[in-house]
């Protein structure tokens, strides 16, 4: 399954690249399809900023993207980097006290907020001084009125920066250029570039079920744990946001439940709502997920039989994300450089280095068949060959009874 997303550059006076804006696009069909705003939105965080791994959509210093009222009320630009994108507060949005409010808190958290198709109109007055970019389609307001609105606020001394959209010939661009505009965006510099990329989406049902869990009065941590673990994508989106929600994690990642410390009850409610607004359901190779699930689970009790009852955490995360690079079609230490997990983990998963390199050896000996491996590994480890068959057969038994769990209504 693929995500789309459009990108059109925005130009500075030297003609250079500053930024992309991102569209949503859900095929290969370069028009805004017949969908509600708020879940373009979420849909586009979710496919571009935490399903995938190096995307080239956001391979740009700033991604200019369009937040509607719901989403700007709810505020779910924090749950994005501030380094990395332009907040547009779209035409469509009512300048009401409640987006006043959200507009003042994102400004004062540090994040760059632009007007996009700015109207003119005196009701938006108040929300000028806490932006910092202000978009005038100069083919809607005119080429001419445009331009003079910015030259009334250059000689106002004004410090805000003015963008021209919709400019589509060498001669709107300069009398853009004369009026004093900043930047600059349309045809006449480039269409929008449709980008293509790979992404792994969670099960509807345990998306809801997460959903759920997060609209309850006293969130259970322990369960949405226990749902998140169930799912390779989810998993993986977890700990992608985690890392695009945080400036500097102090300590790597080893586990879900630290993932989840992390980022605390508000991100993780706007990590489920995101993901459940998105619909993210889609037809997923069950096979892969299957043994992904199972060979977590295998790696799982594996230590914990070796060390004596000790919970295998990392051992489940080392499993799980062995067959990331399946997935999602890219190279292993491509995707692992994406998440911030502990060094052990990733020499397992890339090296098969330590004791859980060793549980996955173990795992593709019994997939192999490859029970001289397997016999040799498990005698170095101080157990049977018996008790890697008897705790394949536990991770099959555990996968089966979570499947028909998440298949009930």
């Amino acid at each position: 399954m693929y995500a789309y997303v459009a990108r059109q550059p925005i130009l500075s006076r030297k003609k250079q690249t500053i930024g992309y804006e991102l569209l949503f696009r859900d095929g290969e069909s370069n028009a805004f399809p017949n969908i509600e705003a708020n879940q373009a939105t979420s849909r586009l965080l979710v496919e571009n900023f935490m399903s995938t791994g190096c995307n080239p959509a956001l391979e740009s210093p700033r991604s200019f993207i369009n937040f509607p009222q719901e989403s700007l009320i709810s505020l779910v630009p924090t749950a994005f980097p501030k380094r990395k994108i332009v907040v547009e507060v779209l035409e469509t949005c009512i300048p009401n006290d409640e987006l006043f409010s959200a507009i003042k808190h994102l400004h004062r958290m540090g994040y760059i907020i632009a007007l996009d198709d700015f109207s003119l109109d005196a009701v938006w007055d108040r929300f000028l001084p806490y932006s910092h970019i202000v978009k005038l389609d100069i083919m809607q307001l005119g080429i001419d009125v445009a331009c003079e609105y910015v030259k009334q606020r250059k000689q106002q001394g004004c410090k805000r920066h003015y963008l021209a959209e919709k400019v589509e010939t060498n001669d709107e661009f300069q009398q853009a250029f004369d009026a004093g505009f900043h930047f600059y965006q349309g045809y006449f510099f480039s269409k929008p570039e449709i980008i293509k990329n790979r992404v792994v989406k969670p099960e509807e049902l345990l998306t809801m079920q997460l959903y759920q869990e997060v609209c309850r009065e006293e969130v259970d941590f322990s369960r949405i744990e226990q749902l998140i673990a169930q799912d390779v994508s989810l998993s993986y989106q977890l700990l992608k946001f985690v890392n695009t929600a945080s400036v500097r994690l102090e300590n790597p990642i080893s586990s879900f439940k630290q993932a989840l410390v992390y980022l605390g009850e508000e991100q993780i409610k706007m990590f489920v709502t995101l993901i459940a607004t998105a619909h993210a359901a889609i037809n997923k190779p069950k096979a892969l997920y299957k043994q992904s699930l199972v060979k977590g689970r295998f790696c799982e009790l594996m230590i914990c039989r070796i060390q004596n009852g000790t919970p295998g955490q990392q051992a489940f995360i080392v499993g799980l994300f062995s067959l990331l690079d399946a997935l999602l079609d890219r190279k292993i230490d491509d995707v692992l450089e994406q998440l911030s997990l502990d060094r052990e983990i990733e020499q397992a998963i890339l090296l098969r280095e330590g004791l859980l390199g060793s549980m996955l050896e173990l795992y593709e000996g019994i997939d192999k068949g490859d029970w001289k491996s397997i016999d040799q590994t498990s005698r170095l480890l101080g157990f049977s060959p018996r008790t890697v068959e008897k705790t394949y057969q536990d991770a099959e038994k555990w996968y089966q009874m979570i499947s028909c769990q998440s298949n009930q209504p």
